[in-house]
């Protein structure tokens, strides 16, 4: 992504107020719907004293103190602060680009969805796409930060719920 490209972005969808909202909404019901999916099965788990809880937890916490760690200590600056411009996206934060936590903990999720069952992971799969798509198109994130989150969290995610015993 670069200035040139990100500008016509912008101009795109400022051109057409409702696909704007609809980019905004779009961007916060996919973050909301994710965790709460996320505690939805984790919750499901505990009614029902299925073992996989532990597992649930435990992987999605590593992936999360672990991912929040590496942007930390890279802190990477995000688009509109290295292109001057005004986000898609309200947002203030400074730095801590990459990776993306939304995507890298929407990625883990979904690898934990997935371990239930599939059925559920491919809802958080395309819940997860939105997400990432939204964060570039929103101009808080640069590309390579959403594609290593999902990367990231997914391949960790696989680790934790298939690889290992």
């Amino acid at each position: 992504m670069n200035q040139k490209r990100y500008d016509a972005i912008c101009r795109y969808f400022r051109a057409r107020p409702a696909l704007l909202t609809l980019l905004r909404g779009c961007n916060q019901m996919c973050k909301v719907l994710i965790y709460a999916f996320y505690i939805g099965m984790c919750l499901f788990l505990l009614v029902t004293r299925d073992a996989r809880l532990w597992r649930v937890l435990l992987v999605a916490a590593i992936i999360f103190w672990s991912g929040t760690a590496l942007r930390a200590a890279l802190n990477r600056p995000r688009p509109y602060e290295v292109m001057q411009i005004e986000p898609l996206i309200a947002r203030e934060k400074r730095g801590k680009s990459f990776p993306s936590r939304h995507v890298f903990c929407s990625a883990a999720i979904t690898m934990a969805a997935w371990y239930l069952t599939p059925a559920f992971g491919m809802v958080a799969a395309a819940l997860t796409g939105l997400v990432s798509v939204c964060r570039v198109l929103g101009g808080i994130h640069w590309p390579q930060d959403v594609l290593f989150g999902l990367l990231y969290g997914g391949g960790l995610g696989w680790i934790g719920f298939f690889l290992l015993p």
